[in-house]
């Protein structure tokens, strides 16, 4: 008998467990399976857990008949002559073990790499990308128009160059739509630019680099109908969307909005749908990917 307890893990982790284990309660799985199953469902929680928690108990032959696992910071499988104890820690630690796995190691070595990209390497900081973010009246680039463009690079001296522009030419904005960016007409008036300028100078900006953005194609369905108006060819810059590396790297998320992803990620982002900002916090995650060696 194997018994499961989780708490605050993604819901595509309880689904996958559901295979195998029955749930008798809220995040409680109970099942019988071959110790190499057991072993290998305890790895892929290991590395799905994001920041749940999880504890399983199963049979072994020792005094007790039983032995268990756990994630818990605020506890610590011990070993008292041969019998399984839980010791309660004063303070929870970061450096308990998560269970006896090798997956946990791996876990372990997967969050490390989830630090600030300030503490990146030099020759990550260096790598030659532009991260491109699009704030739009709507959906539809055939009949919605752009509002702002946000642009984040590293200059050749190894500091964050940035680029934010309005752009004129909305009559209306959806009362939505400026309750989510603060932008109004009065605003593009008054601080942004025409269309054509706004988008020579970000291709003066981007130069040869590579394009990289989370759900890009969505911003290049507009860019390329924006170019199209003002009667200039679009970017021919290699693009690279960030969603599919995010899927396949992280296959157990509840969704894969950005904003969920920046938390799985650990990533701050102080102002969503503010081009510049959702900019900045996607440069950040394809820093982390490419730490990550996933393009």
């Amino acid at each position: 008998m194997i018994v499961i307890t989780l708490t605050k893990v993604p819901k595509s982790l309880k689904g996958d467990l559901t295979k195998w284990y029955q749930e008798i309660q809220t995040g409680v799985y109970v099942g019988n399976v071959s110790a190499r199953v057991r072993d290998a469902l305890w790895d892929r929680i290991m590395e799905n857990i994001g920041r749940g928690e999880a504890t399983m108990v199963y049979n072994a032959q020792n005094e007790l008949g039983y032995q268990f696992r756990t994630t818990r910071k605020d506890r610590q499988v011990v070993d008292f002559d041969g019998i399984p104890l839980m010791m309660s820690l004063k303070e929870a630690t970061g450096g308990v073990k998560h269970g006896f796995s090798n997956a946990a190691k791996f876990h372990r070595a997967k969050m490390m790499t989830r630090q600030s990209i300030k503490n990146s390497s030099p020759a990550t900081k260096k790598f030659k990308v532009v991260s491109l973010d699009l704030e739009t009246t709507g959906l539809d680039p055939a009949k919605d128009v752009i509002l702002s463009i946000g642009a984040v690079k590293w200059d050749q001296d190894g500091k964050i160059v940035q680029f934010d522009q309005l752009i004129q030419g909305a009559q209306k904005i959806p009362e939505k739509i400026t309750e989510l960016t603060d932008i109004t007409v009065e605003m593009l008036d008054k601080q942004g630019v025409s269309l054509a300028v706004g988008l020579q100078a970000l291709q003066e900006f981007i130069a040869d680099a590579p394009v990289v953005g989370y759900n890009l194609h969505f911003d290049e369905s507009f860019l390329l109908a924006a170019f199209r108006k003002i009667g200039q060819s679009s970017l021919t810059n290699r693009l690279i969307d960030l969603m599919p590396l995010v899927k396949k790297a992280n296959k157990f998320l509840d969704n894969y909005r950005l904003e969920t992803v920046l938390a799985d990620y650990e990533i701050e982002n102080l102002h969503p749908h503010n081009a510049l900002s959702d900019a900045q916090a996607t440069f950040e995650l394809a820093s982390k990917l490419k730490e990550k060696g996933l393009f």
